[in-house]
């Protein structure tokens, strides 16, 4: 049996001054599907931070901790906090090990942290990470060029055309809105 675990799309789009992230909740290891209703996205630094993030479930929490004690000891600048974590991630001998990757928004940006050391933005107000994520990333950019969606709605219907298409994401989504 396969014992990788698979999960996860998360999707985040900023648009009229609101920032939405969402979810979903499958996890999968080897052939099936083992929980239906994790939730992989917080928010943090009272609420002005949204974060998700795929890959192990221990990893991802003890990376948004990390991330957390960041943003409190940088005053909640994301960028900062971000990059400190991301040299962190890379360098100490614990962190390296950590199977995750994290998008992290607040109002004014949105950042893929990774353990090579990333802290990537992108150009577009939408990011996607996951098994799922190129293709809730597509929908939702493609929503946002060419509907007149709220964010809400971009994220809701990307994760929902992701979970039609790629086997490792479901409908149990979880919605967080700044």
């Amino acid at each position: 049996m396969d014992s990788k675990i698979r999960s996860t799309t998360i999707c985040v789009v900023r648009k009229d001054g609101k920032t939405v992230i969402a979810g979903d909740g499958q996890v999968t290891l080897g052939h099936s599907v083992m929980k239906a209703t994790a939730k992989k996205i917080r928010k943090l630094s009272d609420g002005k931070v949204v974060v998700g993030f795929a890959g192990s479930a221990a990893d991802g929490l003890a990376l948004m901790e990390r991330l957390e004690e960041k943003l409190n000891k940088y005053r909640g600048n994301l960028l900062k906090a971000s990059v400190e974590l991301a040299k962190d991630w890379r360098t100490d001998k614990y962190l390296r090990r950590l199977e995750a990757i994290l998008v992290a928004a607040d109002k004014e940006r949105m950042l893929l942290i990774s353990g090579n050391g990333d802290v990537i933005e992108p150009d577009e107000p939408v990011l996607a990470i996951g098994s799922g994520g190129d293709f809730a990333r597509s929908a939702a950019l493609a929503l946002y060029k060419n509907t007149d969606f709220s964010a809400r709605k971009i994220v809701e219907e990307a994760m929902s055309i992701a979970s039609q298409i790629c086997i490792y994401t479901n409908q149990n989504i979880t919605i967080e809105e700044l």
